[in-house]
């Protein structure tokens, strides 16, 4: 094999790009990431962006699934410094009247919590806690033929639905708020199909590994990728914005940690017909609407369940929230959103000076929509904590267009890589045998516009690099399977 500079080089330094990285230096290859930002992290960064001493997670927040990552849990990451912190509770979702439903970390107590549903919520969901170690590594790959066939396909008969259908499995408003809050991570509408499998895969994860938040800030876990990523011989060099292909030292491979439209920009020019057209027709979702609150005092939440939650969804009934997602899909700004909110100062101090709070909160927007939605979030907050507005100190805003400045891989706000709806759930970002490898050898994608899309976990980019090694490194590919 002919000598370049580097074996691969990595555009992006987000966890799909650290995971890619890692998983091919380990392999012996020489690999340097190029990070366009003057700081490592992608969507995990973290920052003062109100007051000194307030530390507020710029994007990412909470992180189940980087806790229950299997690439992540292979990596020695608390030597490097990373400690995940765990919430009393996962998530709490309040209602009108002072009530609201629970997400524990104990599967039995999150049923007996919701009363009459308590049976219907074991049925629903120990059967996949029970299959979770086997099921994780099918549900967060490429498609292929499960090894555990008859477990996958008894999640994907309840996951394929519909949340606006498998909610009906309950008969309390609790329960269904409840499950219809955690389906609206998918942002698009609760009517779509496999919007169940989001609401599953979170509820699980409550109860296999927890909702936790990195001590210090998002930035901690890309802290430590990075860290343990130079342990073992890789190069990062930051500050250096790629746009064309022509700049980049010479390697066998080149991974980007970006979505189709910059990736059409840099190196559509290489890209076959096909391809190229399959890119243009790529599809991206809701964007969000963010602001970050420096606060004089923890959130006055009516129901004290909220008090001891890491997570917190506003939006009432699950006819409210889902009214609401699908006004946000059709280009319209609802009068009372679906916020979801996180106050992890309450169980990490080091995010505050001593007495004082923060919180972190968003809501779904039409895509590109810069109209300011503060006033309408505070209102959603306030409407479930009277008296929260006088406890702020500062607060700092980001819309779709400032998100996309900051990140250029939310595109329109959209913090998915593009939508993860039916249609593209499984031929992210186009149909081909494998969807990593572009038209043009030796680049490839590993961002979240790959399977399994979305999320802080770090398996685009471990199943990206995997198939690097099969095309360009057969040698260490072999030594890895062995």
């Amino acid at each position: 094999m002919q000598k370049k500079e580097f074996d691969v080089v990595v555009i992006g330094s987000g966890p799909n790009g650290l995971a890619a990285a890692i998983t091919l230096q380990q392999q012996g290859l020489s690999v340097l990431i190029i990070e366009g930002k003057d700081t490592i992290g992608g969507g995990l960064r973290s920052a003062e962006l109100t007051l000194p001493g307030f530390t507020h997670d710029i994007c990412s927040a909470i992180h189940p699934l980087a806790a229950g990552s299997p690439f992540f849990k292979t990596l020695p990451l608390q030597q490097f410094g990373l400690e995940y912190i765990q919430p009393a509770h996962a998530a709490a979702h309040p209602l009108d009247g002072g009530t609201a439903a629970l997400l524990t970390g104990s599967l039995q107590q999150t049923a007996a919590l919701l009363g009459t549903d308590e049976r219907a919520y074991q049925k629903l969901i120990s059967p996949i806690v029970k299959d979770w170690p086997v099921l994780v590594n099918e549900l967060l790959a490429p498609l292929h033929f499960p090894k555990h066939p008859l477990n996958f396909a008894a999640f994907g008969l309840k996951g394929i639905t519909s949340a606006s259908h498998l909610s009906k499995t309950f008969a309390t408003k609790e329960a269904r708020a409840l499950f219809g809050g955690m389906a609206a991570h998918s942002i698009q509408p609760l009517s779509n199909l496999a919007t169940s499998a989001i609401a599953l895969v979170l509820m699980t994860a409550a109860h296999t590994g927890g909702w936790p938040i990195p001590k210090g800030g998002s930035q901690q876990i890309a802290n430590a990728l990075a860290a343990y990523f130079i342990s073992i011989g890789g190069k990062i060099e930051t500050g250096l914005y790629v746009s064309a292909l022509k700049t980049l030292p010479s390697s066998h491979a080149v991974l980007f940690d970006i979505t189709p439209k910059q990736l059409l920009a840099i190196a559509g020019h290489r890209f076959s017909t096909l391809y190229k057209w399959q890119l243009e027709k790529y599809r991206y979702g809701m964007g969000v609407f963010k602001i970050d609150f420096a606060l004089d005092g923890p959130i006055p939440f009516t129901a004290k369940e909220c008090h001891k939650a890491g997570t917190i969804h506003l939006g009432n009934t699950i006819e409210e929230i889902t009214l609401s997602e699908q006004q946000s899909h059709d280009g319209k700004h609802p009068e009372k959103p679906f916020v979801l909110l996180a106050q992890q100062s309450l169980f990490d101090p080091s995010r505050a000076p001593e007495g004082k709070h923060t919180a972190w909160a968003y809501c779904h927007v039409p895509n590109g929509s810069t109209v300011d939605r503060t006033n309408a979030i505070e209102q959603q907050i306030e409407r479930f904590a009277p008296g929260f507005r006088e406890r702020i100190l500062a607060k700092h805003v980001m819309n779709t267009a400032q998100l996309e400045a900051y990140n250029p891989n939310y595109i329109g706000g959209d913090i998915n890589g593009g939508i993860i709806d039916i249609g593209q759930l499984f031929t992210r970002p186009a149909l081909r045998y494998s969807p990593y490898r572009t038209s043009a050898r030796g680049l490839y994608i590993c961002s979240s516009s790959t399977p399994p899309g979305g999320g802080v976990h770090g398996m685009c980019g471990y199943h990206a690099a995997q198939r690097v090694l099969k095309d360009i490194f057969p040698k260490q590919h072999l030594n890895n399977s062995k």
